[in-house]
């Protein structure tokens, strides 16, 4: 096969698309050539945690949100690779929250058996990506040679993510607070607001963990601001939930019930862009972060031009194992053994998912919404097929600890679908394991 794929980004999207063609080539097929541009200096995104914020040594935009002491907010059973369990991995069963340098691990084990690393170029940041003649031209910067080069490509597979360009609101007040204002983004430790009285703008998940996160390392107070409605759920005494901010006056800050409170650092818990300035406008995917993505077939084929595939891009119940069954079907759709329809057709299915997400009711419709998503995509390839329903029972359950006790949750435990093994209990609670590190995480 004479084809070249270049897919941008190293993160478990686009790794889980490197999995997909070694598994071919495993099994004996002619595959593609494969070059992955990624712009860190090692794999895994989000969960190759750094220090910096704003820019890198290269004055690129640190891609990293990852921060200190994060623990995964869903049971890792919802999470885990068809073709690679946590078992296989560490040799035993571990527990069902695992913090980010054990899944960091574990993402990176899978890899390192398939032995695709030498398809990645690091440190080579995406510049432009244009069509035309029936070829893609990639426009890539080596970073440390700070030279500029392009390549021609049939196929492109944008694996970016989404979580790393910061949705940031402006209030009244700002300029002139007298704390720090941040957005989750930039968060990087929850010690840095030890015995402060946090503001926290949001109500979407970093807004819940960070808070928590603050609450565990010894925050004073956290207060949080919702637009539409509160979390709800049964939170410390020194955790209180307000209406919208309003403005903020020296460190006062005034919510929309006519409320004040006096903060010492407000964070800003307010989503990310689908921001992607290295696409030619005409290939530049434009949505709002939902379960039916804007103009993607199957989730994953540009409908203008299908021959360019966005991976991972839709809002999450689901991840690892998500991005699999996109990554298979893709590399399917590449090496022509499914074809694509016609533009209507792919229009049709677009509109189809939106009008089926928006009929959904409630978390729990949306859950079985995208895991109904993942069994479509498997079933028409040769991805190894797992008893999805268990992990929509497993994330069903998750949002019943919740409810039972924010704080507590993650003290649960959850059976593979995999394996078929229940995973221990871990050997501290969470709210008392301050040391998030893999050899103490496995000591069980």
């Amino acid at each position: 096969m004479t084809k070249r794929i270049a897919v941008i980004g190293a993160g478990p999207s686009g790794l889980a698309q490197l999995r997909a063609f070694q598994s071919a080539k495993q099994n004996g097929e002619d595959i593609p050539e494969i070059v992955c541009f990624e712009k860190q200096a090692n794999w895994g995104g989000l969960w190759n945690y750094t220090w910096r914020t704003g820019v890198d040594q290269y004055g690129e935009p640190v891609h990293g949100s990852m921060y200190r002491y994060l623990w995964s907010n869903g049971p890792k059973e919802g999470l885990e690779f068809a073709d690679y369990s946590f078992e296989e991995h560490f040799g035993k069963q571990i527990a069902s929250y695992p913090p980010r340098a054990v899944l960091f691990d574990y993402i990176q084990g899978r890899v390192e058996k398939a032995g695709v690393r030498d398809w990645i170029k690091f440190e080579t940041v995406v510049r432009r990506v244009e069509f035309e003649n029936g070829k893609f031209s990639v426009t890539v910067k080596d970073l440390p040679n700070d030279t500029e080069s392009t390549e021609e490509f049939d196929h492109v597979i944008c694996a970016s993510g989404h979580f790393s360009t910061p949705n940031v609101p402006q209030f009244e007040g700002f300029d002139s607070f007298k704390g720090r204002v941040l957005h989750a983004h930039d968060f990087r430790d929850a010690l840095e607001f030890k015995d402060q009285d946090i503001l926290i703008v949001g109500t979407s998940y970093s807004a819940e963990d960070i808070g928590s996160q603050c609450w565990k390392y010894g925050a004073k107070s956290i207060t949080v601001s919702h637009r539409t409605a509160a979390m709800g759920y049964d939170w410390p005494d020194n955790w209180a939930e307000v209406p919208l901010l309003t403005k903020v006056v020296g460190k006062t800050a005034h919510f929309k019930d006519g409320t004040t409170k006096d903060v010492d650092a407000i964070i800003l818990c307010t989503g990310y862009q689908h921001h992607f300035p290295f696409m030619a406008e005409e290939l530049r995917l434009k949505t709002a972060n939902r379960l039916a993505t804007a103009d993607l077939y199957k989730g994953v084929a540009w409908v203008d031009n299908p021959a360019l595939f966005y991976l991972g891009m839709q809002d999450q119940w689901f991840t690892f194992n998500m991005f699999d069954a996109q990554a298979w079907w893709v590399r399917d759709a590449i090496m022509g053994k499914i074809s694509m329809p016609s533009k209507s057709e792919m229009e049709a299915d677009v509109a189809d998912r939106i009008a089926r997400e928006d009929s959904g009711e409630d978390d729990y419709a949306a859950i079985w919404y995208q895991g109904d998503y993942i069994k479509e995509l498997i079933a028409e390839t040769d991805y190894p097929s797992f008893d999805v329903e268990g992990a929509c029972m497993a994330f069903k359950e998750w949002k019943g600890h919740k409810k039972a006790g924010i704080m507590t949750f993650r003290d649960n435990c959850y059976k593979s679908v995999m394996t078929g093994t229940m995973a221990p209990i871990h050997h501290t609670p969470w709210k008392d394991a301050l040391d998030d590190s893999l050899e103490v995480y496995l000591q069980n």
